[in-house]
């Protein structure tokens, strides 16, 4: 462009100077001045030149026009969608800014009824107090009571010849009255002891939802107003993350025991039965309540899970490891006899992956009780998981798993294993099926076939909470 501009402006100085027509004038030799006309024309050639560069110049000019057209109506169609973008991220500010301030009134209001919560948990308690206060009053006077029925037995038997039957049937009637007028005073306060218990649990519960409610909230408004601030173009939603275990799901606010979705880091998504207490919840990871479930099962059974969550089954190897594989988690077992006992462990432990088959390793500070020593002893070093067709145990010359029954982290197949067999009361005869059984022999030792077993973990600061 630049090129024919400078064509045509070398042709017009051209045609300017030898293309136009001019007069001279002449000096005669007799001294007059003469005038002397002479007429010059530009040659065709150059008018050629001249026109065709005008025709160059027009033709770019026409180009340069097109593609400013083009440009401007690009530039128009920017300014539109710009002005659009504008209008939309004024309004979203606003919804913002009005959704932050509900979002404060809701977070102050869950903050005054949870500041109403707490007092009336400190009522409660205080009245809990009072009834185990009368609880140990009542039971000082059935102590005296009972002291003086045997003092009364004592003198009869000194003095049998004394005739008092009268009045001692009399004051034993009496006295029996006055004892069955306590023990009705006892039962009520009991019961309305557990009541207020049952209250002040269910209170805690609500004010730990709530407290997780307004965090929620407060992290909702910094969130909205964070927007606001940052009025960022494109605006888009996320789907909120599944919860990694049971406990995470009890902070969100979910409260009732049942069968939940999870989603353990770098895992896919799966479904446990969460038991949820006062104190978190706990992911049930096996469950053994009856014999309609054979756990007699294969390494690949194990690794992946059996049985129904609402009935008896394993959770899986592979399932408890993606929960539990960055430490920091408590294996709790719960243990019933069959005369209504209750044993109850909790072991700090981590779960290696499968290349370590799985190696239970407790993290026990300290010595352990003898109700925890059945497992804990042998897997502060590490105890991989054996099935019938992996040996992993540390006995050489038999396989436990299949010597005993199912699949367990057995070290010298007789100190535990609550895959065992399900046998109902009574046992059977022989000791050689009744060590087959689920049993934990430092409770009610090798050859007893416990009733019931649940295994649960949970991260280890449901502990500190309780």
């Amino acid at each position: 462009m630049k090129t024919t501009l400078a064509t045509v402006t070398l042709c017009l100085v051209v045609l300017t100077a030898t293309g136009f027509p001019f007069e001279r004038k002449g000096v005669s030799s007799s001294g007059g001045a003469t005038k002397e006309k002479r007429v010059q024309y530009a040659a065709w050639d150059d008018v050629n030149v001249i026109a065709h560069g005008l025709l160059q110049l027009g033709q770019g000019l026409k180009e340069h026009v097109d593609k400013t057209k083009v440009q401007m109506r690009d530039v128009y169609s920017k300014l539109k969608i710009f002005n659009h973008t504008v209008t939309e991220l004024g309004k979203e500010s606003h919804r913002l800014q009005v959704k932050g301030e509900a979002v404060k009134v809701q977070a102050q209001g869950l903050e005054d009824r949870e500041g109403q919560l707490l007092n009336v948990t400190a009522e409660l308690r205080e009245k809990a107090d009072e009834m185990q206060q009368e609880r140990r009053t009542m039971m000082e006077k059935i102590s005296q009571l009972e002291e003086k029925v045997d003092s009364m037995l004592q003198g009869d038997a000194a003095h049998p010849e004394r005739d008092s039957s009268a009045k001692n049937s009399s004051d034993a009637h009496n006295i029996q009255m006055m004892l069955q007028t306590q023990n009705r005073r006892i039962d009520e306060l009991v019961e309305r002891i557990k009541l207020q218990q049952e209250k002040l649990d269910k209170q805690n519960v609500r004010i730990r939802t709530l407290q997780s409610q307004a965090q929620e909230s407060r992290q909702s408004s910094s969130s909205a107003d964070a927007s606001v601030r940052s009025a960022s173009v494109e605006q888009r939603d996320s789907p909120v993350g599944m919860a990694s275990d049971c406990h995470e799901l009890f902070l969100r606010g979910q409260t009732t025991s049942g069968v939940y979705t999870i989603q353990p880091t770098n895992a896919e998504p799966f479904k446990v039965f969460c038991e949820m207490t006062a104190d978190g919840g706990w992911t049930v990871i096996q469950t053994r309540q009856d014999g309609s479930v054979d756990f007699d099962q294969l390494w690949e059974a194990y690794k992946k899970g059996f049985g129904g969550l609402n009935g008896n089954f394993w959770l899986g190897l592979e399932k408890i490891h993606s929960i539990a594989k960055e430490g920091g988690y408590i294996l709790k077992l719960k243990l019933t006899d069959w005369t209504g006992d209750v044993a109850s462990v909790h072991l700090p432990f981590h779960l290696g992956g499968e290349e370590t088959k799985y190696s239970l390793k407790v993290q026990k500070v300290g010595t352990f009780s003898p109700l925890e020593s059945s497992l804990g002893t042998d897997a502060i070093s590490g105890l991989p998981f054996s099935t019938r067709d992996q040996d992993n145990d540390r006995k050489n010359d038999t396989n436990c798993a299949k010597h005993l029954s199912g699949g367990w982290w057995f070290s010298n197949c007789g100190r535990s294993n609550l895959n065992g067999r399900y046998f109902q009361s009574p046992p059977p005869k022989y000791r050689h099926q009744r060590k087959q059984a689920i049993f934990w022999k430092t409770w009610r030792g090798r050859y007893y076939p416990l009733k019931y077993s649940k295994m649960m973990i949970a991260p280890a600061a449901i502990l500190r909470k309780s």
